[in-house]
């Protein structure tokens, strides 16, 4: 979700909550300056969900990950 600065000021509540679930990408004159994310969510389980199956015991990172699975298409 891509959201103002002006906009995560009038509405600091909603966004906190809301980046629970989901990163939130704050921009300032039309660029992206920011981004809200829970720091709580393994990033290999999420990605997992989008992607396929991930070994529990992987020692790649996600860049790695992405990599191997674009060279294999």
């Amino acid at each position: 979700m891509y959201i103002t600065a002006t906009d995560l000021k009038k509405n600091l509540g909603k966004y906190l909550d809301l980046a629970k679930e989901q990163d939130i990408y704050i921009t300032k004159n039309g660029k992206n300056i920011a981004k809200l994310s829970n720091p709580n969510i393994d990033p290999k389980k999420e990605f997992h969900k989008l992607v396929g199956i991930i070994p529990n015991d992987c020692d790649m990172t996600l860049d790695e990950i992405r990599d191997e699975r674009l060279s294999k298409q």
